[in-house]
């Protein structure tokens, strides 16, 4: 096509996407900031940006746009499944990625998430979430160009890339706050500055600290600029003032950026903390979602390809709406994580009782969602916090905080007969909760069994892991794998012995890769890691093959009546595939005609592809630990 006849057909790809989605994003800017005075400067700039952004965006991702507006649904079909690392301990730098990507395509990955790899602070930098430049990649990964080169081999075998964008918050050395803490007026309104500690000591009465350990209460007082600074998570990460136009201008810059670097999914980091009002915990306030859907809009005009995953990992109430509920149906988050899903895998386990986690995922979560899905997992890079309510935990006859203190004792190794290996992360004086750190596999017990030389035990973890997995598989949206539970990596205790990691215990689960320890399990099919690996490529290929598992499809969970179970039927218009897990060590069963009832037509159970024979019992039986799909 000769240049300018391209031109004038992207240009009218442009105005038909701004068209599309102009009443998603400029009502919410209207109402976030149509009083502020610089607001109609504001309206003319974000327009030359989205142009300016759109003029840059490379042919090969203009084409990845129109696939992806035809096919609308790529990021909610069976086949996606995602696989999240560091790239230093994955594979030591952006320049070897693309030698791993056979293994991910292997794995049965379409999704990579490089964990936090722009240009952080040096020292101390919450692991990567403290940027102190948006528009550079952490020199120890490489470049930008190392990052490109990244993004082009992963897109050139089907694998989709997520990266972090920290909306909340940037690191004290940003050129931004550098130039606010030297008393330019223009910048230190890109942050929350005061003068005395009046308005922090009346915002503090309803805050709550989120690092009480390392990180307490949310100001932070700075002699050399004779100003408190909101600084929500560390001392070093100064919270952004999204009420100032201007902030929402140039994030929306830094995100069609990395876009245009061929970022397919944008995760937005700690979203619930971005508007602050007084009298509140100043988390989830309305204009979260009013920011998150204009900044979605605006995506949506220049870069429909890529989509948006918003990190609030809170209770389902409050997570819903980031996945757009009311007037954003539809129209905020593509993803949000499912933390709920991944609590009462873990509650269940330590239980081996399923009637809190039927009970809240049958009772709080929809069926379905419009143009959103979950990313569902067992760990990630972050501890496990019991968020389990009062009120929920009523519902089904105990007691919320008992709970939590037992699920706390019991995945840190301490409650008698635990066969789970952890440490505390966090412990809060006040309400009493307690956090967690752990591999996947040494908290499900393999690093307790393989010590033990018990080989039951060993058989015992690898169940759990491997139903686990099944069950973020079939549940509804993106399973996500983290970086070594395919081979059953256990905690690194080393962390303690490196001063930058020795006061944060989320390191004992962010081991190094152990790439001769994959090789042993590729080579190995009969050892622990080896069954596992096996085992997460078969889950992951089968479930590729169960259209039923696509997100559109409605989640219905059953009760079976027998508390070990947790059960639940993937309604399809073709028909339905149930899914039935045994939280327990000991066999049961589950009478045929119910789940003749619940729509089951056939005994071939997907995930071994066999024939089931329940030798004349009327029932299925389920041995320890079981996970079943049936159609």
């Amino acid at each position: 096509m000769p240049d300018a006849d391209r031109k004038t057909f992207n240009d009218l790809l442009f105005e038909l996407r701004y068209e599309r989605s102009r009443d998603d994003l400029w009502p919410m800017l209207d109402r976030l900031y149509g009083g502020h005075p610089g607001y109609p400067r504001f309206r003319t700039a974000l327009d030359k940006a989205l142009r300016s952004a759109a003029d840059a965006r490379p042919d090969d991702l203009r084409l990845l746009d129109l696939k992806r507006d035809l096919e609308p649904d790529w990021f909610q079909r069976p086949d996606m499944a995602g696989y999240v690392f560091y790239i230093d301990r994955f594979c030591g730098h952006l320049r070897h990625v693309p030698e791993k990507l056979d293994y991910l395509r292997d794995l049965g990955i379409s999704y990579v998430h490089f964990m936090p790899c722009l240009k952080p602070r040096k020292g101390d930098n919450d692991g990567g979430y403290s940027v102190m430049d948006y528009g550079a990649i952490n020199p120890l990964y490489g470049t930008m160009e190392d990052f490109e080169a990244a993004t082009r081999a992963c897109r050139s075998r089907g694998i989709s890339v997520c990266v972090d964008l920290v909306l909340n918050h940037t690191a004290k050395e940003h050129a931004w706050a550098k130039k606010a803490r030297k008393g330019d007026p223009k910048y230190a309104d890109y942050y929350l500055m005061f003068e005395d500690d009046t308005l922090p000591k009346q915002y503090e009465k309803t805050l709550v600290e989120v690092f009480p350990d390392n990180a307490p209460g949310n100001f932070t007082w700075y002699e050399d600029c004779g100003r408190w600074v909101w600084t929500t998570f560390n001392e070093h990460q100064w919270d952004l003032n999204w009420a100032n136009p201007q902030v929402f201008l140039e994030m929306t810059k830094v995100m069609l950026s990395l876009a245009n670097k061929g970022v397919d999914i944008l995760r937005f980091d700690a979203v619930a903390f971005m508007w602050k009002r007084m009298g509140t915990r100043c988390q989830s306030e309305p204009e979260c979602h009013m920011l998150l859907q204009a900044l979605r809009a605006a995506c949506r005009i220049v870069a429909p390809a890529v989509i948006h995953l918003e990190e609030a990992i809170v209770g389902p109430a409050e997570m819903l709406p980031y996945l757009g509920r009311g007037e954003h149906d539809g129209k905020e988050g593509n993803l949000a994580y499912h933390n709920s899903l991944m609590v009462q895998f873990w509650s269940s386990l330590a239980a081996r009782d399923t009637q809190l986690m039927s009970y809240v995922l049958d009772t709080h979560f929809p069926p379905t969602l419009t143009n959103a899905t979950y990313a569902t997992y067992l760990r990630c890079h972050d501890d496990i916090g019991w968020a389990v309510t009062d009120e929920d935990a009523a519902s089904v006859g105990i007691d919320g905080r008992l709970h939590r203190a037992f699920l706390s004792d019991f995945y840190e190794g301490v409650f008698p007969g635990s066969f789970a290996k952890g440490e505390l992360f966090q412990f809060n004086p006040e309400t009493r909760d307690k956090r967690i750190s752990g591999t996947c596999a040494s908290l499900a017990g393999l690093e307790r069994a393989l010590v033990a030389g018990d080989d039951e035990a060993t058989d015992r973890a690898i169940d759990r892991i491997l139903m686990g997995h099944a069950l973020i598989a079939s549940f509804g949206g993106i399973p996500l794998v983290y970086m070594g539970d395919e081979v059953g990596l256990l905690n690194d205790y080393g962390y303690v012995d490196y001063p930058p990691h020795a006061h944060d215990s989320r390191w004992l689960h962010r081991p190094l890769m152990d790439w001769d320890h994959v090789a042993a399990a590729a080579a190995g099919p009969e050892t622990a890691a080896g069954r596992i690996l096996a085992g997460m490529k078969d889950i992951l290929s089968r479930r590729a093959q169960v259209p039923e598992f696509h997100a559109k499809n409605p989640t219905e969970v059953l009760h079976t009546g027998n508390s070990t179970l947790f059960a639940f039927a993937r309604r399809a218009p073709t028909g339905s595939v149930v899914c039935v897990y045994n939280f327990s060590e000991v066999w049961t069963a589950l009478p045929w005609s119910w789940l003749t009832q619940h729509g089951v037509t056939k005994r071939h159970e997907l995930l071994s592809d066999t024939v089931i024979d329940d030798s004349g019992s009327g029932a299925l039986p389920l041995p320890p630990l079981a996970r079943v799909w049936l159609r």
